[in-house]
């Protein structure tokens, strides 16, 4: 089925890279759209605050690439939270102390970067997709036996704690105000995104999948520009997106 009409009725929650902004080599070279703050900025305001990003990345660095807004959110898949927006952001995991030694067993592999995300590692295969299984194997050997889980996402392999996804970072925001009684909205695009698919249809909820792929979701838009297009469809500026 189609994605709905956000209404005033709905909480929005949102992924980051390959969702709002096109996937880049490395995340510190992504490039928003120049229509994409404002129109954030509007549905802040639209859903009373009910607006938050769910993300793989540290929220300090999605901060850098819509600044100056400051959402809502959770960053390192829910080890890091925002409750409003503006606000301080709450560490809930200690650095996992392993980014050093997983360089170092990558320095001989071209076209592998390790990512130190502090309560989760990971490490970017891009520049070397025949990599994929390498890298794979390093991030394993390196964690050994810490509570972390591994995690695989489009062109990444990651480290992050036990017990912590995007789907329990969204019931933890929907038990709260001001999202607390509405339906909730999220849009993803990565296999790490289907725990959030599955805790918003749990609630009664929507699940929109960007890009190919399986999933659970109950609506598809093909791309970034896309889901701009659909949040401006929804909105009340005429204004067009990459305008």
């Amino acid at each position: 089925m189609p994605p709905p009409t956000l209404s005033g009725q709905h909480a929005l929650f949102l992924d980051f890279d390959g969702t709002l902004v096109d996937l880049a080599g490395r995340p510190d070279e992504v490039r928003p759209d120049a229509g994409l703050v404002p129109l954030l900025v509007e549905y802040q305001q639209r859903l009373d605050g009910a607006l938050a990003i769910l993300t793989g990345r540290r929220l300090e660095s999605v901060d850098a690439v819509l600044a100056p807004l400051q959402l809502a959110g959770a960053g390192l898949h829910g080890a890091q939270r925002r409750e409003q927006a503006q606000g301080p952001i709450r560490e809930l995991m200690a650095d996992t102390g392993l980014a050093e030694a997983l360089r170092n067993c990558a320095a001989p592999c071209p076209g592998l970067w390790v990512e130190d995300k502090g309560a989760a590692l990971a490490i970017h295969y891009r520049a070397a997709p025949e990599q994929e299984l390498q890298a794979l194997e390093l991030l394993r050997g390196v964690v050994g036996s810490a509570n972390l889980a591994i995690v695989s996402g489009k062109f990444v392999h990651e480290a992050r704690p036990h017990g912590l996804d995007k789907g329990l970072a969204l019931l933890d925001f929907m038990a709260r105000p001001p999202f607390a009684g509405r339906i909730p909205v999220f849009v993803g695009d990565d296999r790490t995104d289907e725990d959030a698919m599955r805790a918003a249809q749990s609630l009664g909820g929507i699940a929109i999948k960007v890009g190919p792929g399986g999933s659970r979701a109950d609506s598809r838009l093909v791309d970034p520009q896309a889901v701009l297009l659909w949040l401006l469809a929804s909105s009340a500026r005429p204004q067009l997106i990459g305008a």
